[in-house]
C-alpha cells in the first residue's frame, strides 16, 4: 500500500478519494479471478445467473460466500447457510467497532453505506491511512474509504456475472462440485500464521468430524463457534506470556 504522511493543506490539494482508488486497485487482481469462479460455482450448485449476482451484492465476503455455498451443496437448510456466513463473517463487526472513533462523525447514510462496504481490503487501507494522517477532516477519511472500496465492489459485482455466465454454459458432465470447498480452502490456508490461527482450525476440524452425526450439518456451526473460542483462548494466553 502507497504511504502518506501529507500535511492538512497537501491534503486538501489531492483529493483523497483518488488516493483511495489507487490504494484498491492493486486487488483487483485476486478480487476478479475469485469472483468469477464464485460465479462458476453458484451455477453449478444450482443458482441461476441473477440469483448469483444478488449472493454476491448481498454478502460481498469472499470466505463466507464460498462457505455458505458449499453447504448449500451438502444438502444443508439455508438457515444454516446463513448462520455459516455470520460465523466466518463476525470479524467485520471487529472492523466496523475499530473504525468508529475515525467515522463516528460522518453523516447516517455514509456510516451505514461503510459498514456496508467494509470488507478486509478496504478496512486495512483504511486504517492504515488514517493512523498516517490523523490530521485529515471525517470528509477525507470517508471519500478514501470509498476510493478504496470503488475498484472492488463493483468489478466484483461484474466478475460475478461474467462466472455465471461462464458456469452456466458448462455441461453438466464437467461437475465442478469439489471448487467451492478446495477454493475455500485455498483462501483460509495462508491465514494460518500464528498458533492461535492452527489451534482454532485443529478444534474445528476435530469437531466438524466428531460432530457430522449432527442434523442440519448443525456440528459445522458448533465446531466454527468452538474453534473461534480456542482461537481467542490462545491468543489471550500468549499475550499473558510477553
Amino acid at each position: 500500500m502507497t504511504t502518506y504522511a501529507d500535511t492538512p493543506a497537501e491534503a486538501s490539494e489531492k483529493p483523497t478519494y483518488w488516493r483511495g482508488v489507487r490504494d484498491g486497485a492493486p486487488f483487483l487482481l485476486v478480487v476478479v479471478p475469485f469472483a468469477m469462479l464464485f460465479g462458476v460455482v453458484a451455477t453449478e450448485a444450482g443458482l441461476n445467473v441473477f440469483e448469483s449476482l444478488f449472493y454476491s451484492v448481498a454478502v460481498i465476503a469472499g470466505a463466507a460466500q464460498f462457505a455458505s455455498l458449499s453447504l448449500l451443496q451438502d444438502g444443508a437448510p439455508v438457515f444454516i447457510a446463513l448462520a455459516s456466513a455470520l460465523a466466518v463473517n463476525l470479524r467485520m463487526a471487529m472492523y466496523s467497532a475499530s473504525l468508529t472513533p475515525y467515522m463516528g462523525a460522518a453523516p447516517l447514510w455514509q456510516r451505514a453505506l461503510a459498514a456496508y462496504l467494509i470488507i478486509d481490503q478496504s478496512y486495512g487501507c483504511a486504517v492504515q491511512a488514517y493512523e498516517q494522517n490523523p490530521a485529515w477532516s471525517i470528509r477525507q477519511r470517508m471519500s478514501y474509504f470509498f476510493g478504496v472500496v470503488s475498484p472492488i465492489i463493483v468489478p466484483w459485482y461484474i466478475a460475478t456475472v461474467v462466472g455465471a455466465l461462464v458456469g452456466s454454459a458448462i455441461p453438466p458432465a464437467l461437475a465442478l462440485d469439489f471448487a467451492a470447498p478446495i477454493t475455500f480452502i485455498a483462501m483460509v490456508a495462508p491465514m494460518m500464521r500464528s498458533l492461535a490461527h492452527i489451534m482454532a482450525c485443529l478444534v474445528a476440524v476435530i469437531l466438524s468430524l466428531a460432530l457430522a452425526w449432527v442434523p442440519y450439518n448443525g456440528g459445522l456451526i458448533l465446531a466454527a463457534i468452538a474453534g473461534m473460542m480456542t482461537g481467542a483462548q490462545v491468543e489471550v494466553m500468549m499475550e499473558k506470556r510477553k
